[in-house]
């Protein structure tokens, strides 16, 4: 049985391991992982080894990318060997309605988040603590919701989309690919031009001029 990996050592790639741990599975881990050009020798993080992404074996070790930037993790995942396997890491108290919810591998899903019906999680996503996930939701990879996060139903969502702290969405609504959304904002209709979105009701922020 391959072990257990987390690629990441910051804040987040902590909070995963304390869902390893919620669900018993310390002596199935192995190393916390992080980027060749950061790495620190002999350095350890709750008394667990952290190694350069070049010692990675996918014969060996299973990961799940645990960094809440959605285009890092994207950029993380295209470094890793093509041969890489993920497993999914979801804290027990999770609520998943037995009716039509797909998780895709790598998909980090923290404490109080809920997810209700007929819904498709992609690959790489991570859902924050008490996130809230309504019914028809296509979500696609490596999106991520920082804590609080509450969206209606029948929502889609494209790619490396990152929804911040107790922001809300309305049902029917769609965000394209490449989006930031601020904390505390309200997305009463569709997202259709990448970029970083603000405010209740929200509007997007332009880019100054030089």
């Amino acid at each position: 049985m391959k072990k257990l990996c987390i690629i990441g050592c910051g804040g987040f790639a902590r909070e995963a391991y304390t869902i390893i741990s919620s669900l018993g599975w310390e002596e199935k881990f192995y190393a916390f992982f992080q980027s060749d050009s950061h790495y620190i020798p002999n350095t350890k993080l709750y008394g667990i080894d952290i190694l350069p992404i070049s010692h990675f074996d996918p014969n060996l070790h299973q990961a799940v990318i645990a960094i809440g930037d959605s285009v890092l993790r994207e950029k993380i995942f295209k470094e890793m060997p093509a041969d890489s396997t993920y497993y999914k890491l979801i804290h027990p108290n999770v609520i998943i309605s037995k009716h039509n919810v797909e998780i895709d591998v790598g998909a980090i899903i923290c404490a109080g988040t809920i997810l209700t019906c007929d819904i498709k999680i992609g690959q790489h996503v991570i859902l924050n603590l008490s996130s809230t996930i309504g019914h028809d939701c296509v979500i696609d990879d490596f999106f991520t919701t920082a804590p609080g996060v509450n969206m209606s139903g029948r929502c889609n969502i494209g790619k490396r989309v990152y929804i911040g702290t107790n922001a809300s969405l309305r049902g029917h609504n769609k965000i394209c690919d490449d989006v930031i959304v601020g904390m505390g904002a309200v997305i009463l209709k569709d997202i259709t031009e990448s970029g970083t979105y603000i405010g209740n009701p929200i509007r997007k922020l332009e880019k100054k001029s030089a």
